[in-house]
């Protein structure tokens, strides 16, 4: 019994390095040089191969697939999706050992979406990357780490979650805040991060654009509405959360323009935030894409894809939806539609031309935000 043990094992051996080898030899299979020493090498390998095999043994599963070699992804996300994808990457993970006889490990950082671009295009070598906005991903794409067309490679153009935009309210609504328009009211304190630095106070920017350009309006009514609604902006903060900080803790302002699935997951963790979401909104659309240089130094390309392939599986979104996105699986939206307001007319990135339109014409230096905070500062 040891021996045929020992002969099976031996030639499983045999079997996988010579898959090895004329993976090898298509591959360089142009060089007549690189041809000769791939053949010497593949007649060593077969002479060294017994003396390593009786060392050691490969377990295997059931069905006899061999075990491989550990593998390690690390996932770059913004700050609100971690509770999520710390119920995602288990089942992921025991998935795909159970079909791959294949351990996966994962490294997770989570941030907002702004830094967390910057550190992966500083050498954060992220294996997927999960952020707030199309843009930032583009940022990545940019820096040459991830190929173009990476919205093809995933399911639903590569948008994995989505949101509204909320109005945060104090206790009671003494404003009487029921949508956009109430914003420009005089006497109306307005908190949200600045747009140029901030991607999601673009968001917020482009729901205040929209109510107006996707109702039937045009864009200098447009203009002339959402730099009323700046003047009655105090201060703009960097980014979300310290428009959050400023909003809650310092307790200035009498509305916050937020995410939707953030005031679901404040519930969710004891807090009573009160809010309204207008009939005509913005659909927060967050993207996932496999970072391409990356996977490809790491070998990783596989576990990556396929990860990314499982985000928009129905077991997937449920855990998204627990924690207040949007699903995009139109089984599990089915599911959960009772846990958000209806909205009317949902409007997109897309319907105000796409993130390189918006960026240029919106949140470059003089582009019509700059115009806009100029005209609010100077009333």
């Amino acid at each position: 019994m040891q021996h045929h043990h020992k002969r099976g094992q031996l030639e499983s051996v045999h079997l996988r390095l010579a898959a090895n080898f004329l993976q090898s030899l298509r591959l360089l299979k142009r060089s007549t040089k690189s041809f000769a020493l791939l053949f010497v090498m593949g007649l060593s390998i077969s002479l060294i191969v017994p003396g390593c095999a009786s060392g050691g043994s490969n377990s295997a599963t059931p069905t006899g697939q061999q075990a491989q070699k550990d593998v390690e992804l690390t996932l770059v996300s913004y700050a609100v999706t971690q509770a999520a994808y710390e119920k995602i990457i288990p089942s992921f993970t025991d998935k795909w050992k159970q079909e791959h006889n294949q351990n996966v490990s994962f490294n997770s950082s989570y941030g907002g979406s702004g830094s967390q671009t910057r550190a992966v295009i500083d050498g954060l070598e992220a294996d997927v990357v999960g952020l707030a906005l199309a843009l930032d991903t583009k940022k990545i794409e940019e820096a040459g780490l991830i190929q173009p067309g990476w919205e093809k490679e995933a399911p639903n153009s590569a948008i994995v979650t989505k949101s509204v935009a909320a109005l945060v309210t104090r206790p009671g609504n003494p404003k009487g805040i029921k949508d956009w328009a109430d914003l420009s009211k005089d006497g109306v304190k307005v908190i949200t991060a600045n747009p140029k630095t901030s991607g999601g106070a673009r968001w917020n920017f482009l729901g205040l654009w929209g109510s107006v350009t996707q109702t039937g309006k045009d864009e200098a009514k447009a203009q002339q509405f959402t730099t009323q609604v700046f003047k009655n902006v105090p201060v703009l903060p960097k980014d979300a959360r310290e428009a959050s900080d400023v909003f809650f803790k310092q307790a200035q302002g009498d509305v916050l323009i937020n995410y939707e699935n953030e005031m679901i997951l404040a519930k969710q963790n004891g807090e009573n935030p009160e809010y309204v979401v207008p009939d005509v909104n913005i659909s927060i659309d967050n993207p996932v894409a496999v970072v391409d240089a990356n996977v490809d130094k790491h070998g990783t390309r596989e576990v990556a894809e396929a990860f990314v392939e499982y985000l928009f599986t129905p077991d997937a979104q449920r855990e998204f939806a627990k924690v207040g996105f949007r699903p995009v699986d139109p089984t599990v939206g089915e599911e959960v539609a009772n846990q958000y307001p209806k909205v009317k007319t949902l409007f997109t990135a897309q319907n105000l031309g796409g993130w390189d339109t918006i960026q240029t014409k919106f949140f470059e230096d003089g582009a019509i935000f700059d115009k806009i905070q100029a005209g609010s500062e100077s009333a």
